[in-house]
């Protein structure tokens, strides 16, 4: 059932086996974006995880970060030691087909394969966050640090580049 699309209750069974902690909310409406996502629970949109899978040189890989942050193709490019042209964000039909779960409502992990993932290191400032639950009308309730301990996330600044001059000055 490879092109079967997950939701929330095969989230639920996957923290359920795997120990998570965290609650899935059904909330009475559809939190497609960070915005709605942050109004339907009354918290800040900083307080919102996306978890956004990218393409690196057509290899699939995770990237976690805070709300409206935008993550910066060239930070993954340094991690993965590619050209920036080489990371790519993946398009719906292939998020659905490598995770399960649609755009707007993918969570941090139970996937159909584990992932390589990257976390901001922002989300780690928060006491309490809200991911995807799996369809546009769930989130997460959970703290990064659950996040981290599950998807064995790297750590790291998503948001801008390393310094590429400092870097090769230290070798």
């Amino acid at each position: 059932m490879k092109n079967q699309t997950l939701g929330p209750k095969d989230l639920m069974t996957y923290m359920q086996e795997n120990d998570i902690p965290g609650e899935i909310l059904h909330l009475e409406v559809p939190t497609p974006t960070v915005e709605a996502a942050a109004h339907a629970v009354g918290t800040k949109p900083d307080q919102i995880v996306k978890s956004i899978l990218f393409l690196v040189a057509d290899q699939p890989m995770l990237a976690i970060a805070c709300g409206k942050a935008r993550v910066d193709r060239r930070a993954l490019a340094v991690v993965y030691g590619v050209g920036r042209k080489k990371v790519k964000l993946a398009a719906p039909e292939e998020v659905k087909e490598r995770t399960g779960f649609e755009v707007g409502a993918m969570p941090p992990f139970g996937h159909r394969l584990p992932l390589p993932t990257w976390l901001d290191k922002r989300v780690l400032e928060h006491s309490l966050v809200y991911a995807g639950g799996g369809s546009e009308n769930a989130l997460i309730q959970l703290t990064p640090n659950d996040i981290l301990e599950a998807t064995q996330a790297q750590v790291i600044d998503l948001l801008s580049p390393p310094d590429l001059k400092a870097n090769k000055e230290a070798s």
